[in-house]
């Protein structure tokens, strides 16, 4: 049986998602949690997009495959549906910065990464004095100088689309760096922080924050809107591009297809990436 989960975290206290011998992380955490709760051993969890030391999470998803008697037995004789009493006891053993939000038996051709279609990001910065928030701190970041939106928001529009985002992206063995950024804007919240929306079918390493580090010099007027584009086309990290502190982002949300979809999109999104050449 495969189970996917649905789960909120602080990457505060974590050493990202990925597990690290002696190191605290959330995919350990739970899959410790998994092993005792279902009295067994070896659970290992596959993940929509993993998170980096200090990025939060609140629309985490990740699946297990699990025997189903040991699902049905992890329950015992609660009058809860069996999925909530997993869930239920799951929580009990896990520490508050990790919240079990869902556990649910997967669609059939599910796959918490590769049946993806979209990842959404928020990136939440503090741009004025009297928006700094002592109790908010761990998850907002500080800037002196109030930001252009504007100015931020003109230099996102030279990044949509599919591109290889090599300059924005920490390079790793056999890794492609092409993605497709669907949507990347700024607002001001209720609250009047400036937020960053990123959505993307896929990120590669450091690519959000990377993303966020050049448009705050743009929106502090270090350099104008096209400087963006011209990074990308350059396809190597430029030096005045500083990655964004990791506090400031929070993974919020997961898209998948329908069901009868699932499948076929994990199969589209194993093959290897290349460039769509333009139209002429």
């Amino acid at each position: 049986m495969r189970l996917r989960i649905d789960l909120a975290y602080d990457g505060a206290g974590f050493h990202g998602w990925a597990r690290q011998r002696e190191l605290r992380t959330v995919q350990a955490e739970v899959e410790r949690s998994l092993d005792t709760v279902l009295r067994s051993t070896g659970s290992s969890l596959t993940v929509a997009g993993r998170t980096d030391t200090g990025v939060h999470a609140r629309g985490q998803v990740c699946h297990v495959d699990v025997d189903p008697e040991t699902v049905v037995a992890a329950a015992g004789r609660s009058h809860e549906p069996t999925m909530d009493a997993l869930r239920r006891r799951l929580n009990g053993l896990l520490d508050p910065d990790i919240r079990i939000l869902l556990v649910a038996q997967a669609a059939a051709g599910f796959d918490a990464r590769f049946s993806a279609i979209w990842r959404r990001y928020a990136y939440r910065i503090a741009d004025r004095a009297q928006l700094v928030d002592p109790l908010s701190r761990g998850f907002v970041l500080t800037r002196q100088r109030e930001l252009d939106l504007d100015a931020m928001n003109a230099a996102s529009q030279h990044l949509l689309g599919e591109h290889d985002f090599a300059a924005f992206c920490r390079r790793r063995e056999g890794a492609t760096t092409i993605r497709t950024l669907l949507d990347l804007h700024w607002d001001r919240d209720p609250a009047g922080l400036a937020v960053g929306t990123v959505r993307a079918d896929a990120f590669c390493h450091n690519m959000v924050r990377s993303l966020v580090g050049c448009l705050i010099v743009v929106g502090e007027h270090r350099r104008d809107a096209t400087w963006a584009a011209e990074v990308l086309t350059g396809r190597r990290r430029d030096p005045a591009i500083t990655v964004a502190r990791a506090h400031g982002l929070t993974l919020e949300e997961v898209a998948y297809p329908a069901d009868a979809e699932l499948a076929a999109r994990a199969h589209e999104s194993r093959a290897t990436r290349t460039l769509t050449p333009p139209s002429d």
